[in-house]
């Protein structure tokens, strides 16, 4: 059974949603992750993850650092 748009076209829809909603150019879009997504426009499963801990940001934010 096939989907009814498939993965490539949803991806088209999407990146035309995020440069008119956000104007994010094309990179910046492909080189978000999907959680990023959907914490931008709230999407249900957006809301059901728990925020980061003080501590988890700060080893993002370290590991970041250090490549």
């Amino acid at each position: 059974m096939s989907e009814p748009f498939p993965f490539t076209e949803q991806a088209r829809r999407l990146s035309g949603l995020v440069v008119r909603a956000l104007g994010w150019p094309p990179d910046q879009f492909w080189n978000a992750t999907p959680d990023e997504l959907a914490a931008i426009f709230d999407w249900p499963e957006a809301r059901a993850q728990m925020p980061l801990s003080r501590n988890e940001l700060v080893a993002l934010m370290e590991r970041e650092r250090n490549g």
